[in-house]
């Protein structure tokens, strides 16, 4: 075959998808130096408070490190609005500010804009980018490179777990900076990841058998707390970008104000239990769930799983809550892949998508 013929439908997704074990031993083995290397002259500076700059996959990478920062280090942390500087013209006061902005490619010209404007305006500016030479890379005061190689579907999967690796790597340094024994700690804590992440990565056969489900689906709700939203929101973020599925994300504190009336005995629901006090508080939101005779499906907790209607239960190992994330996210990808391909598209290249989306 021509190495110009196109390639079978899902092949770059399902490859890169692979990948992820690979690309988190790498951060481990190779950019975790450098990573603590920034978090220490980062936490030299003491910013005040931190806000978090992204779009897409790379925003929701940026909730989880607003989680990280707020519990770990109990920094005020705040998610930025863009426009405000980018299209009104705001003059904001980012003095003892810590700015990271979180961008696969680093290309994104709002993305550029709004942390060029927040250095001038006195912030620290760090740069969380798959791309070292990135115009995003270069306008900022510092970088980190997540290492995960080149990502050429259009749906983000081994870059997205790379920056939640990279952004934990981060704040343990900021958090134990100067503390050997914490540095230690922090790694020996994120070791096990890459043997998790193949362990569930092989088991695509049981994903495919839950991802008959939805196939015919009109409509999907996702929740989970604390450190497992980011990981609803990713998912369904996944699912819409590829199977086209509308899929709504809800805190499980924010589907008990209101969006559950939405959810009857037909309505798909899946459900991200951590081990821990995030899947400790949506305890009540299952079984308000379970209440309402939705089709419930849980992703993590073992007991949970044999509580709903289907699942898949995620062997963490002891592994930390702020961690499970990065293998929570995982089935989910598998599952926008194979739902996609049973519905007859192209995960590879979702219609009227691009790599590298110019906003302002």
């Amino acid at each position: 075959m021509s190495s110009n013929a196109p390639s079978e439908p899902g092949t770059i997704m399902s490859g890169e998808m692979a990948e992820q074990p690979a690309v988190l031993r790498r951060i481990l083995d190779e950019g975790a130096g450098a990573i603590r290397e920034v978090a220490g002259r980062i936490a030299a500076k003491n910013p005040r408070f931190v806000l978090l700059t992204a779009r897409g996959t790379s925003d929701n990478a940026a909730l989880y490190a607003k989680y990280l920062l707020e519990i770990k280090l109990g920094k005020p942390c705040g998610l930025t609005s863009m426009s405000t500087t980018t299209a009104y013209g705001a003059e904001p006061d980012l003095t003892d500010c810590l700015v990271i902005t979180i961008s696969q490619s680093g290309g994104s010209p709002d993305l550029v804009a709004s942390t060029k404007a927040a250095r001038e305006a006195g912030a620290l500016t760090l740069a969380v980018t798959n791309n070292a030479d990135s115009p995003l890379a270069q306008v900022s005061e510092y970088h980190i490179d997540v290492l995960a190689g080149p990502e050429k579907a259009l749906p983000a999967t081994k870059t997205y777990t790379a920056q939640l690796l990279a952004l934990y790597l981060f704040v343990e340094g900021l958090r134990t900076a100067g503390q050997e024994a914490g540095e230690a700690g922090a790694a020996d804590a994120a070791a096990k990841l890459p043997e998790l992440a193949e362990a569930v990565l092989a088991r695509k056969a049981e994903v495919k058998e839950l991802a008959a489900r939805y196939r015919f689906a009109e409509r999907m709700v996702l929740t989970s707390r604390g450190y497992g939203y980011p990981t609803a929101k990713e998912a369904a973020l996944k699912l819409m970008e590829t199977s086209y599925i509308p899929a709504l994300s809800y805190s499980g504190a924010d589907l008990l104000h209101g969006p559950l009336a939405m959810v009857d005995n037909i309505s798909p629901v899946i459900a991200v239990v951590g081990d821990g006090k995030g899947g400790e508080a949506l305890r009540p939101v299952l079984e308000r769930l379970r209440d309402r005779g939705a089709d419930l499906v849980v992703i993590g907790r073992e007991a949970e799983v044999a509580r709903a209607s289907a699942g898949f239960a995620l062997p963490t190992g002891g592994l930390p809550e702020e961690l499970q994330p990065i293998v929570q996210i995982l089935p989910l990808q598998m599952l926008a892949y194979e739902v996609t391909m049973a519905r007859g598209q192209d995960p590879d290249a979702p219609r009227s998508l691009a790599k590298v989306t110019e906003t302002r």
